[in-house]
């Protein structure tokens, strides 16, 4: 419980109007969008500048309140879920495009800025901003830096982290620093911004970034490859790779999840395959013709049943955005949906994607899988109910082993959706105790009180995935 004292200093900071302790208020931010998961925050805040979320870190740090910053809530690993109460930082405010450098191919943001918000003024002019989460249209540039999020163009193009140049950091103890630069090099000193991007909110909060921007590509190209056998399909990912094609988007699509997809999309995919691969390449023209001209070869050598190319930029955006929405497509079919990220060697594909079915046989589980095959990072999606305890333990023993197997395979845990609370407990078996007992060393440095989004990426005991209620 807070004391008065504490909200009268808060409401000394933002204003009254930008503090929330309703029942009501404070419910609406007791979860993400991950499953099983949700806890009451005490207070909700909402700075208007890097100042005033300097003097909230303070009174935080003052009355030991932990502080759990938050953008659109999107995160799949229980990352903005207050597990330990304390105080949301929302940034509805800091929400602004503050420059966009086209002589130093630049943009400074604030962290609330929408990210496809901010892809749509970069491309007015001219500019090209990769990263594309499938959350895109909802999340925010703070959230993806927190996460290190990817998409479907992280294959040839990397992930936010790539594009990170400087970052304004607020420290926990309410010092504020600045990172990085419009620099293409720079050596000075540890690299704090990478440090930064991907700290889940752990070690400081991010109040403004400048990103880097490229040049638009000269045109795009995508195709459709069907496939009747899964294995098929996830071998030809490694031969395009193998054959030194980088495509923009290599997309791996299995049967149920098509079938969920195009029920919701109504868009005309094909459903009578078992699985298929979408496929984006951009450039120059002859490059893109060359490259696609290849991959469609070798997908039909792998015993592709055909290879449909996009007509228009229209039937392309549609095949994009069906593979966007196919967690909410699955999301439809059964009360609770949990959506993993297991990530492997490209060259480890195959085996990955068959051990995936074996294991949800195993189990007796139904799992969709779905994900960007190109760079190993795939998708297992339950879809189950947590009303039944017997058959959300048997999930939870297959993405154990699922996990287990990933890493066996030179994989991680996590490829783009973070540890958060929900990959804590299978931390270490990417890490070892030596990893982890080095992170806990950078965080308690940053962070001795422990407020910063605490209960986050260092597990407690349990492997299992619980409702945290308080």
């Amino acid at each position: 419980m807070l004391s008065q004292t504490f909200k009268e200093r808060l409401h000394q900071i933002v204003g009254k109007e930008n503090v929330d302790d309703s029942k009501a208020g404070r419910l609406v931010y007791s979860y993400d969008a991950t499953p099983q998961f949700q806890s009451m925050p005490d207070i909700i805040a909402s700075p208007r500048n890097t100042k005033e979320v300097a003097d909230i870190v303070k009174l935080c740090s003052e009355f030991k309140v932990p502080i759990v910053p938050r953008g659109s809530g999107t995160n799949l690993c229980a990352g903005t879920c207050p597990t330990e109460g304390g105080l949301v930082l929302l940034f509805k405010h800091m929400n602004q495009i503050l420059e966009i450098d086209e002589e130093n191919l630049t943009i400074t943001v604030q962290p609330g800025i929408i990210t496809l918000d901010m892809i749509h003024a970069v491309e007015e002019k001219g500019l090209f901003y990769p990263p594309d989460p499938s959350s895109m249209k909802i999340s925010t540039i703070g959230g993806n830096i927190n996460e290190n999020s990817g998409g479907l163009r992280g294959l040839k193009y990397g992930v936010t982290r790539d594009y990170v140049l400087a970052l304004e950091i607020v420290l926990p103890n309410g010092d504020i620093i600045r990172t990085g630069g419009k620099l293409a090099k720079d050596v000075a000193g540890y690299d704090l911004t990478r440090l930064f991007v991907g700290s889940e909110g752990t070690l400081g909060i991010i109040t403004e970034a400048t990103l880097k921007l490229i040049p638009m590509p000269e045109t795009k190209k995508t195709m459709l490859a069907l496939f009747q056998d899964i294995e098929a399909a996830a071998r030809s990912v490694s031969k395009i790779i193998a054959n030194k094609i980088i495509p923009t988007t290599l997309e791996f699509l299995d049967q149920p999840t098509l079938i969920a997809v195009e029920d919701f999309a109504k868009i005309g995919l094909p459903t009578n395959v078992k699985a298929v691969l979408l496929i984006e390449q951009d450039g120059s023209s002859e490059v893109v013709n060359r490259d696609m001209d290849k991959m469609a070869a070798i997908c039909l050598e792998e015993q592709a049943e055909a290879v449909q190319v996009a007509n228009s930029e229209e039937e392309a955006d549609a095949l994009r955005t069906a593979r966007r929405v196919a967690l909410s497509a699955l999301a439809r079919l059964k009360p609770t949906t949990i959506l993993e990220d297991a990530t492997v060697p490209r060259s480890e594909i195959a085996k990955m994607v068959r051990a995936i079915n074996e294991i949800a046989e195993k189990y007796h589980v139904n799992i969709s899988t779905f994900g960007h095959a190109g760079d190993g990072n795939l998708h297992p999606t339950c879809l189950t109910d947590v009303r039944n305890k017997e058959e959300i333990e048997r999930v939870e023993q297959a993405f154990a082993e699922i996990f287990e197997k990933a890493i066996e395979l030179g994989g991680t845990i996590t490829g783009e959706h973070g540890v958060g609370v929900m990959k804590a407990p299978y931390l270490e078996w990417k890490l070892g105790k030596e990893g982890i007992a080095a992170m806990k060393a950078i965080k308690t440095s940053f962070d001795p009180l422990n407020i910063m989004n605490p209960g986050k990426v260092f597990a407690k005991d349990s492997r299992k995935r619980v409702v945290v209620t308080r």
